[in-house]
């Protein structure tokens, strides 16, 4: 069953240059993965540093795989200590209405 993985961060950082290409790599590189699917990058209008993307994933095992890939842990702990915070994670599956 697909899941839809919502990641939260929140960029209050004088650095914007630094981040795009790492965040870009990021997508580049989940892309290829086993299972991945799609992904949306938001914006909220109500704080433009606030952004969650939502990855969506053909199992929860492709998307563990892919959190769990050394090459994105380093590029996420790099985008991390750019933003000064923790990106934080969190796996949705559908419910059906």
């Amino acid at each position: 069953m697909a899941v839809h993985v919502v990641i939260k961060r929140r960029m209050r950082m004088n650095q914007p240059d630094k981040i795009i290409p790492l965040l870009k790599e990021l997508n580049e590189r989940a892309r290829q993965q086993p299972g991945y699917r799609n992904t949306n990058t938001l914006q909220s209008t109500e704080d433009l540093g606030d952004y969650l993307v939502v990855s969506v994933w053909e199992t929860r095992e492709d998307w563990d795989a892919w959190f769990n890939n050394p090459q994105r842990r380093e590029i996420q702990n790099q985008v991390d200590s750019l933003i000064g915070e923790r990106t934080f994670y969190e796996v949705f599956r559908l419910v059906e209405t």
